[in-house]
């Protein structure tokens, strides 16, 4: 037996290392399947071989376990589904995989998470009513690291959010004379789009696009557009806006949010708790948080941030616009605490990666 146990027995051995495989599968459909989780699936016959493997690549697309099913064919009768989220139990886009799971004979699922989407939960209780054992809580923790962003977005109804900003070792986002480009390597802009490519939205203060007209979309290494694009989107609350914004290119989707439309917060600008719930409501299930330095004070003063990374580029400047600002910090008693994740060495650069400590409420 394997050394991890789910909540209703132990685990066999081929089953725990199926759920690890059904993990590694899961993360290739990060940043295409929203509003719609990452998933998954490991096929084991009755013997613990494996007989099909399968991912959720796309939201209208086959689940994980369909696909999964679909190479098994036969071989999966008697056998066991390692699944990395509970099996869907409505019908919607496409039929409920318990249905699915039923139909083809399997004897025993192991599952690693709980589905807390209550219009799809409950497939567990369906699978035992129809005879089938059901087992779960299998490498839990490590699934829901790989599905964080969706099933923190699920329970909350707001979604995930990264800060990601560059700056220099002393804390500049750019020089004295407001010029930026570039403070990081390009080996560092080039992860920045693959950041980009797992998120729903990429999101900006009017500010930005005033200073420096980004296009906010995702490139590839050779510098040609990604088939999938993020929403932009520009939190302006008095619509400035300009018409010919790059954003506004057409080369992906945009949203200006204004305060006539998302409504205003205490301080009259952008309602930020109103425009997350918006997004949510727009299928976002991942938001990347860009710029300016006061709006991304404003998100962390309101704690509505999950996870940091920033790029620091080996240069120190002395002066210049810091990275951040007003984020509701006064004294050093009231620091935004971080838990450091990861320090990797991106080209000449370092990219840290955090999450904000939760404090007691």
């Amino acid at each position: 037996m394997a050394s991890d146990a789910g909540s209703e027995g132990p685990v066999r051995e081929a089953e725990y290392r199926a759920m690890g495989r059904a993990i590694e599968l899961a993360a290739r459909g990060l940043g295409t399947t929203s509003p719609n989780p990452v998933v998954g699936c490991v096929l084991l016959d009755a013997d613990g071989a494996v007989v099909g493997e399968g991912f959720h690549a796309y939201a209208g697309g086959p689940h994980a376990e369909i696909v999964a099913l679909c190479q098994a064919g036969e071989r999966a009768r008697g056998g066991t589904a390692v699944v990395t989220l509970e099996p869907c139990d409505h019908t919607g886009r496409t039929g409920p995989c318990t249905a699915a799971l039923i139909s083809a004979g399997v004897a025993r699922v192991v599952v690693a998470v709980p589905d807390p989407n209550p219009v799809a939960s409950g497939g567990a209780d369906t699978l035992r009513a129809a005879g089938i054992e059901v087992v779960t809580g299998v490498r839990r923790a490590e699934a829901e690291a790989g599905n964080i962003a969706w099933l923190t977005a699920v329970r909350r109804g707001r979604p995930y959010l990264v800060w990601k900003f560059a700056a220099t070792l002393d804390g500049r986002s750019a020089a004295a004379d407001g010029s930026s480009m570039w403070i990081t390597s390009e080996a560092a802009r080039t992860d920045v789009h693959r950041l980009r490519s797992t998120a729903d939205a990429i999101i900006v203060g009017v500010g930005t696009v005033l200073a420096d007209d980004p296009r906010l979309t995702v490139r590839l290494p050779d510098g040609t557009l990604a088939i999938r694009q993020p929403l932009r989107v520009v939190v302006d609350s008095t619509g400035r806006t300009p018409a010919d914004a790059r954003m506004r290119d057409g080369a992906a989707p945009s949203w200006v949010a204004t305060v006539a439309e998302v409504g205003a917060g205490p301080d009259g600008r952008v309602s930020l708790p109103a425009l997350l719930a918006e997004l949510y409501r727009r299928g976002v299930r991942a938001g990347l948080l860009e710029g300016g330095p006061r709006l991304a004070g404003a998100f962390l003063a309101a704690g509505l941030v999950d996870k940091v990374v920033g790029y620091l580029s080996p240069k120190l400047l002395g002066a210049g616009p810091a990275a951040l600002l007003d984020a509701g910090v006064g004294t050093i008693a009231d620091a935004i605490d971080l838990d450091l994740v990861e320090v990797a060495q991106i080209g000449p650069d370092l990219r840290v990666t955090a999450l904000p400590k939760k404090t007691e409420s």
